[in-house]
């Protein structure tokens, strides 16, 4: 009787069936209903406890993923990634700017002890390289590289040869005014040395 369905057609059938007693009438109803609220209930039970089931695996979930946010956490690191990569470009491009100035330097004859000191004074956040690898502007950083350092620039003559400056006299002595013209204060130093005659000494 627990399964029967509760309904108009079932309660007229127990109602007009005259070979059932007014109280067994009753007990067939009360059961049919007891039938009916048992089932329900049952139902009930059985979405509650799905329900439970669904509570407990997001909170499994939130606790996996203590309350981050996964879409802002790759945002982050595919902007933190083009970061490095356009840092990477930029480092590689900023090495042979400076490959190409120290060339610069060899090719206008700056002195190799000098070499460093000139490097570290470039500003290289100014130069620039065409298609082709080459320095933008390289004229302007010739004049500027004559302005700034032609002093420590290595003169030789078209055999190669290092050229005295000033250079000697045809007779192989030089005289006091060739000696005071020496730039380099340590050369300058050794002709007077070696001259001692000519300054009164």
């Amino acid at each position: 009787m627990g399964n029967a369905s509760f309904g108009r057609k079932w309660l007229a059938g127990i109602i007009r069936n005259e070979d059932l007693s007014p109280e067994e009438k009753e007990q067939q109803i009360m059961e049919g209903h007891i039938g009916v609220t048992d089932g329900l209930k049952d139902k009930m039970e059985a979405l509650q406890a799905e329900a439970d089931k669904a509570q407990d695996l997001q909170r499994q979930i939130d606790s996996m993923t203590e309350g981050e946010d996964y879409k802002a956490k790759y945002e982050k690191e595919h902007a933190d990634f083009e970061d490095f990569k356009k840092k990477t470009a930029e480092d590689a491009q900023a090495s042979k700017i400076k490959d190409a100035y120290r060339q610069l330097l060899i090719s206008e004859k700056i002195s190799e002890k000098w070499l460093d000191r000139v490097m570290e004074s470039a500003d290289f956040s100014s130069m620039k390289l065409d298609k082709d690898g080459n320095l933008v502007d390289i004229d302007k950083l010739k004049e500027s590289l004559d302005k700034k350092w032609g002093d420590v620039k290595t003169t030789v003559t078209t055999q190669g040869a290092k050229v005295e400056n000033p250079p000697h006299a045809g007779s192989g002595r030089m005289t006091k005014e060739e000696i005071l013209g020496i730039k380099d204060a340590s050369e300058r130093q050794k002709a007077i040395a070696e001259n001692l005659n000519l300054f009164g000494k």
